[in-house]
Order: structure tokens, then sequence, then C-alpha cells
């Protein structure tokens, strides 16, 4: 269905009928287009602030995580690590050999992810200045003059995206950085377009755009425009390394930007009440297109209590992109132009926003929810598969779960997390207890092991170190043991299965290379887990499609739900008499990794 508006252009309806909710935003998924399956770095910690800088600040940085044994596999460069604010450059003053710190990092585990903005400096000595504008391919005013205004530089001039041929001129601009240098991705910040202190921060109505082929001006284009750079930066990335998956993050962009960019919600602050909006906006996005997706834990402006970073880290371990970023004491405003403002309040207080600065205690329960984070990998990246496979976002209210129950509704802050997890945030200052409503079915406490029946409000105790989560009876939950980065996953050769027993449930683990796109080509394994119950037996039996051969050659089985020690054991028929660990909440049994069935008496 198309209308016409009241400024004369057009808009196009769709109209998605369910009946489930899961099978609207399936079928939107679907029309507005499916994402890539993330690197399964970019599902690991990050941490980023505005700026680490020098070269030997951000060594620092990376060895403190090592030393202080906090998982992380990305450090973020934000503008100072160019030069004068040129995009596509290095300050050599800072970073005298950036090919040599990015190798060094990578083989400690680490990625390097560096800013790249749409606005180019006004420098005719500056190469990609000079090639833009005997390419033309900068933005220009009805006038027909150029488009020029301050961000970071005083004077920048933009790119038009909307124009196939600028794309294709700025995706070869990545070469040194991205194939030269090591550079694993890229975050496309200042896209909404961004422009400091004229016209309501972004471009002027009449600034004019390609569109395609079919000319406009900057109303109709400006909710595209940030989408079509990361389109222009992804398809880049992917001619230049055909077989690597790119990873970008990117701040504005439109329904069907999911297909090249990750996003996080920009800038926050540091309140209770942006922790709480933080929770929400994952979850729309999420359910709009957008699964990878995340907020700047800790708050962008101001500085977190160590409570709300902790319970911020918390709520993170389930929000697809886990990236901490502050703004620390920087003025927000053209770099240039306030330098030395900028310069001043840096002297005067470096606000520092990692998981340690807030004394032994808190770094003790930030550390925990990163190796949260790293141990359920497993399960988070076989959500994105699941994700991929169905339209169905990784991140759903409860009334996905079951839009007939009015309680869903009331419970808004309450989350899926794939097929299996239930999470329930803490987002208030100083609590101790919360309730938590169960919807249908049957479930465990993740971390007690007690079971509940669903479709009612149970109390919970709230404890500093951990947020409530639940798992659904029936689940079969693939964990890992703790690694400082996704580089050791490779070594790993157990795989912990935690079965929450139920009449009967199905869960699938999918793992790949996690880098490439061998997945495509079959070069995967995706294991299905049966569970049954009757009053005599329970069987776990295992199917497996696919070959790819990774690491694991055992799996610890743990079975949740058991209210008495079994008297038999069988794995693939055989009697299992050694190996068994009978614990107060559960039994656990290491078995092969490609075992067909395992039956408990």
């Amino acid at each position: 269905m198309t209308a016409i508006c009241d400024d004369g252009g057009e808009f196009d309806y769709y109209f998605i009928n369910g009946p489930q909710l899961n099978d609207v935003a399936a079928r939107y998924h679907h029309l507005t287009g499916m994402p890539e399956l993330p690197p399964i770095w970019a599902m690991g910690y990050h941490q980023c602030r505005w700026s680490y800088y020098p070269e030997s600040r951000v060594r620092e940085l990376a060895q403190t995580f090592r030393d202080k044994k906090v998982p992380c596999d990305a450090i973020y460069l934000d503008i100072d690590y160019m030069d004068g604010y040129r995009c596509f450059t290095w300050n050599k003053e800072y970073f005298p050999d950036p090919k040599g710190m990015i190798a060094d990092l990578k083989k400690d585990g680490f990625h390097t992810v560096v800013m790249i903005d749409p606005g180019i400096k006004v420098d005719k000595d500056y190469h990609v200045y000079a090639e833009g504008m005997e390419e033309d391919v900068f933005c220009r005013r009805g006038s027909g003059e150029l488009m020029v205004g301050p961000v970071w530089p005083l004077e920048c001039v933009w790119p038009d995206f909307t124009d196939p041929y600028v794309r294709d001129w700025w995706g070869p601009l990545y070469k040194e950085l991205y194939v030269d240098q090591g550079v694993s991705g890229f975050w496309n910040d200042m896209n909404e377009p961004a422009v400091f202190k004229v016209n309501h921060l972004t471009f002027p109505d009449d600034v004019s755009h390609n569109f395609d082929g079919d000319p406009t001006n900057h109303k109709k284009a400006h909710n595209i425009y940030g989408m079509q750079m990361t389109r222009a930066s992804y398809d880049g990335l992917k001619a230049l390394k055909p077989a690597k998956r790119p990873f970008l993050l990117g701040r504005a962009s439109f329904s069907g930007g999911q297909r090249y960019a990750a996003l996080w919600t920009g800038d926050n602050i540091a309140s209770w009440e942006h922790l709480q909006i933080a929770n929400r906006q994952c979850i729309r996005m999420a359910i709009s297109g957008y699964s990878m997706v995340g907020t700047d834990i800790g708050g962008f402006v101001d500085n977190p209590t160590p409570e709300m970073m902790t319970r911020w880290l918390q709520l993170a371990v389930f929000h697809p992109v886990m990236r901490v970023h502050s703004m620390g004491n920087n003025c927000d405003g053209a770099a240039e132009v306030e330098a030395d403002a900028i310069k001043k309040a840096e002297q005067e207080n470096r606000q520092d926003q990692e998981p340690w600065v807030h004394g032994k205690t808190h770094t003790k329960y930030n550390r925990k929810a990163i190796e949260m984070r790293y141990q359920l990998l497993p399960y988070l990246y076989s959500s994105f598969r699941h994700h991929l496979k169905t339209g169905i976002p990784v991140l759903r209210n409860l009334f996905f779960y079951d839009q007939t129950d009015a309680n869903c509704l009331k419970h808004g802050d309450q989350f899926l997390y794939g097929e299996d997890l239930m999470i329930a945030p803490v987002l208030k200052e100083g609590q101790t207890k919360m309730y938590v409503y169960l919807p249908k079915g049957e479930w465990y406490d993740f971390w007690t092991g007690d079971f509940h029946k669903g479709k009612k409000k149970i109390s919970v105790k709230v404890k500093p170190d951990r947020i409530p989560v639940f798992v659904r009876a029936g689940a079969t939950l693939p964990t890992i043991e703790v690694v400082q980065s996704t580089a050791e996953m490779r070594k790993l050769d157990n795989l912990e299965l935690s079965v929450f027993l139920a009449k009967e449930g199905t869960s699938t683990f999918y793992w790949d290379a996690g880098e490439g796109y061998g997945y495509e080509a079959e070069q995967y394994t995706e294991r299905t887990y049966t569970i049954k119950r009757d009053s005599k037996k329970i069987s776990l039996t295992q199917s497996i499609v696919g070959d790819y051969n990774a690491s694991f050659r055992t799996a610890q089985i743990r079975l949740v739900g058991l209210t008495q020690p079994p008297t038999s054991f069988t794995v693939d028929g055989k009697r299992k008499t050694a190996g068994i660990f009978y614990g107060k909440r559960a039994v656990v049994i290491t078995v092969p990794i490609d075992f067909s069935e395992i039956t408990i008496g």
C-alpha cells in the first residue's frame, strides 16, 4: 500500500500478519534482510574509551587485562589515534608502529577496532580529501557549493554515500588499515551525519544527494545516510578480504542496516534511568531487525557508581555487543575549535571505566560477569545461528514467548536470550529483593538449580555478584570453561552440557571456525540434544549434522533436577561406572563428544 504524505513524498506500508509475534518479527527480518553470522570474537568483551593513546597506554591496558585475568577480545581506538582527525591515518607521535602494535595485541588475543567517521578534513595535502575533490564525491548544498561544517576538524566535507559511485570509491580506502596493518574491525561513528554547532547538529535540508540515481535533498536522505555509509564500508571490507567476515559497528542506520553492521545505541549517561533505558533499547532494536546490538556499558557521559557499573556489566552479558565506552572528562564539541578546553579537562581528571577501577570487590563481581559471557559463548553463538535460520530475534520481550498472557506485558524489563534463557536484570540502586515473573512452562534458576512452575510471580533474593537468570526446563545449555579470549577456545577439548530435566525438551548447539565463510559450504557441526523423562528412566540423545572438526573431544554432562542419585548409567548401551560425580543438586558424567544416547535409570 502506498500513500502520499503532506510534503509530497510517498510512504510504503507493509502489513505483516502473525498470528504469532515471532512470525511477525521473522517476516520483517526476511523482508529487510538477514545479517551475516558475526565473527565469534565480536561476541567477546570489548573495551573502549575516548581515547586510549599513546601506544604505551594501549599496551599497558592489554597487559592489565591479562594480569588481572579479566577476559577481553577487542580494544578500540577513538579519534585521537588519527593524524589531526584525518580518517584512515595514524598519529605517528602516538603510534609510531601501528602494524607492530596490532600484531603484538593479536598474539595476546586482542583485536584492534578503530573509528572511521564520514567527516573528511578539508586539507589539500590530505590524500582522502584530495582524491575526493578530484572524484567529486562530496555532498553539495542546493546552491552547488560544498557542504562544509565542523566536526572534529574545524572544517569537514562529507561523501555522498547515497551515490553508488561514491560507495565504490569509499571501500578501498580501508586497505592500508585492514589489509596492510591488520586492524580487525571498524567503528563508523558520527554517521547521522553529525555536524557540530549548526543546524540542529546535522545537514541542512538543502544538501543534495544522488539517492541511487533519484536525486533528492537531505530531508529525504537523512535517515538513510548512516546506513549507506556502513553499506559502503561493509562492501569495501568484503572486497578487500573476501574470505573474512567483516565486523562493523555503527551508530546511525535504517531498516535493513543489520545486513552491514552491528549497532550500538549511541551516547548515554551513567545513571540508573539510562541503565533501564539501555535494556529496553536493546530489546526493541532486536525485534526491529538489529539483534547484534549493545550500549555504552557504564554510560558514556559522567561516572557510574561501582554498583551501577557492575549491574550494567551483568546485564550486558546478555546484550550481543558487550562494549564498555566512556567519554571521560573530554569536552563534547568540535575538537579543533575547543582544543584548549579539552586539554584542560583531560589534565584535571581523566576518568577510566575499566572493570577493575572500583576496587577489589567490584573487580571480582565484574570479572565474574565477563567470565560468564565467555562461558556462555557456545550458547550465544548458537542463538545467532538460530536467528539467521528462522528470523526470530535473539532478544525478545516476554510477550513474544506468550502473547496470550497479560502478565508478560507487565514485565517489560525481563527478556529472553535465544530459546532457553530468561533474564531479569537488576536496574535499581541498592536492590536486595525483586519479583520475577515466570511465563508458562517450567523453569530452573540458573544459579541454584531450583525448579519452578511457570505462570506465576516469585520473589528472588538479589545478590551483588549476579542477576536473576532462568533456564527453560528441557533445555540443554552448552558452555565452556573460562578463557581469556576467544582465541583460546580453539584449544579446548571439553564441552560442558547442562541438562535441565523435564518430561521432554530439545536444544541445538551450533559450532564452526568462528571466522570466514566455511559455514556456507557446510563446514560446521550442529548438534541437537533431546531429553525425555518418564517414571523409570531419563534419556539424552544427540543427533549430529556436519563434520566440522572442532577441538572438543569430550562432553561433561551435568544433569540438573535429579532428586536422588541414579541407580544406573549407560552411554551408547555401555554401562558407565567411572567418571561420575554425584553432587547435591546435579549428577556430572564425562562422555565422548559424539555420543548417541545416554540413559539414566
